[in-house]
C-alpha cells in the first residue's frame, strides 16, 4: 500500500526528505481492531511535533485523523462490519493514517456522520474527542449546565477551539469568549458561536473588562500557554479552572495558589495510551458528534482541503500548521 512517512527526524519541512512516500506492507487487523480503507485525512499539530521530535530507526507513518471504509475485522469485533463508514483519530502508538489502510481498534472508532463526505468527516475525530473530554472531563462541565458561568477560549479559530466553541454554545449554558488576532479568525469564531472575541496578541484582561466581565471562570489555553500564562492568571476568578493542551517548556503552578485555580490537563490518546476500562466511550462521543452533525447542531470545522493525500501536499500541510496561521482543519482526500 502507498504511505507518507518521515525517516528522519527534524527536518524542516521545505526538505523533500521531510515527508517521502513508500510502498508498506497491508495491516493485519488484531482482535479488537477494524482494517479501514482510508478516504481522507486531516493534520493536526501533532503530526508536525512528532516528526521535529520523534527519533526513529525504521519509516513511521503519521496522522491522527481519518475517515473511510471498513474492509476487514478482528475475531473480538462486535461493533462495526466490513463496508460500515467510519470516522476515527487513532493511537499514538500505532502507525498512522497517512497510508492507503490503517488498523484500528473499534474501541475509539465512531460511524462516519451520514450527511458529510470522507473530508468533512475527517476533519473532526481529534479535535471533537479533545475538545469533549475538556469541557466534560477534565473541567466537569455538566450538560445544559454552566448558566452564569463564562469560560475564554485561547486559540479559539483551530481545530480544538472551532469545536470547543460550537460544543458549549450548543450543551452548556456558559457565555463563551473566544480569542482570536485577525479579522478572519474573529468572523470564523463569531459564525460558530461564541458570544465574545478578544485578540490575544494584546493583554485581555483590560478587553474582557470592556466587554463587562472583571474576571472569567473557566480558560481553555489551547496554544502558547507559556506566553499567556501570566494574562491568564489574571483574567480567571478566584476558584476558576484552566485547562490546556500544548507543551510549555515548564508551567509552574504556584502562581496559580492565590487564587485557588485548579489546572487540568487533557490528552486524547491518554484512554488509548493505556487501554483504560472506559476506552469505548471514544466509541461513543463520536457517535454523539455524528448524531448533531446529522441533526444541524454541529458543523464540519474543514478549513482548507489540499488536495489528494502524496507527501507534497502532507508538507504543505505542515508548513500551514508550523505558521499557526490555519484556521480550522486542514484535509486532504484519495491516494
Amino acid at each position: 500500500m502507498k504511505a507518507i512517512v518521515y525517516t528522519q527526524h527534524g527536518l524542516p519541512i521545505d526538505d523533500p526528505r521531510s515527508l517521502v512516500e513508500m510502498e508498506l506492507p497491508v495491516p493485519a487487523p488484531g482482535p479488537h481492531d477494524l482494517l479501514v480503507e482510508v478516504r481522507a485525512i486531516s493534520v493536526n499539530p501533532v503530526d508536525t511535533k512528532i516528526r521535529l521530535g520523534a527519533a526513529v530507526t525504521e519509516p513511521r507513518v503519521l496522522g491522527w485523523d481519518a475517515s473511510g471504509v471498513v474492509r476487514a475485522v478482528g475475531a473480538e469485533v462486535t461493533l462495526f462490519a466490513p463496508g460500515d463508514e467510519v470516522f476515527y483519530a487513532g493511537s499514538l502508538i500505532r502507525p498512522g493514517s497517512n497510508s492507503q489502510f490503517q488498523a484500528v481498534d473499534e474501541r475509539i472508532v465512531g460511524r462516519k456522520p451520514r450527511n458529510l463526505g470522507f473530508a468533512e468527516a475527517a476533519a473532526l475525530p481529534l479535535t471533537s474527542i479533545t475538545a469533549w473530554e475538556l469541557l466534560f472531563d477534565r473541567l466537569r462541565v455538566p450538560e445544559g449546565g454552566g448558566e452564569g458561568k463564562s469560560l475564554l477560549i485561547i486559540g479559539a479559530a483551530g481545530g480544538v477551539g472551532s469545536i470547543l466553541v460550537q460544543l458549549a454554545r450548543r450543551l452548556t449554558g456558559l457565555t463563551v469568549i473566544g480569542s482570536a488576532s485577525r479579522d478572519d479568525t474573529r468572523a470564523w469564531v463569531t459564525r460558530l458561536g461564541a458570544h465574545h472575541t478578544v485578540d490575544h496578541t494584546r493583554p485581555m484582561q483590560p478587553q474582557l473588562a470592556e466587554l463587562g466581565f472583571a474576571n472569567v471562570d473557566i480558560v481553555v489555553s489551547l496554544t502558547h500557554t507559556d506566553q499567556h500564562y501570566q494574562d491568564i492568571i489574571e483574567a480567571l476568578a478566584p476558584q476558576g479552572q484552566l485547562a490546556l493542551i500544548d507543551d510549555p517548556a515548564m508551567l509552574d503552578a504556584m502562581p496559580l495558589k492565590r487564587k485557588s485555580i485548579s489546572l487540568h490537563w487533557e490528552l486524547m490518546f491518554t484512554r488509548s495510551l493505556f487501554e483504560t476500562p472506559d476506552m469505548v466511550r471514544q466509541h461513543e462521543l463520536l457517535d454523539r458528534v455524528a448524531a448533531m452533525i446529522e441533526d444541524g447542531s454541529l458543523t464540519t470545522t474543514l478549513g482548507e482541503h489540499f488536495g489528494t493525500i502524496d507527501a507534497a501536499n502532507l508538507r504543505r500541510a505542515h508548513a500551514l500548521i508550523e505558521s499557526h496561521r490555519a484556521i480550522g482543519k486542514i484535509v486532504l482526500e484519495n491516494f
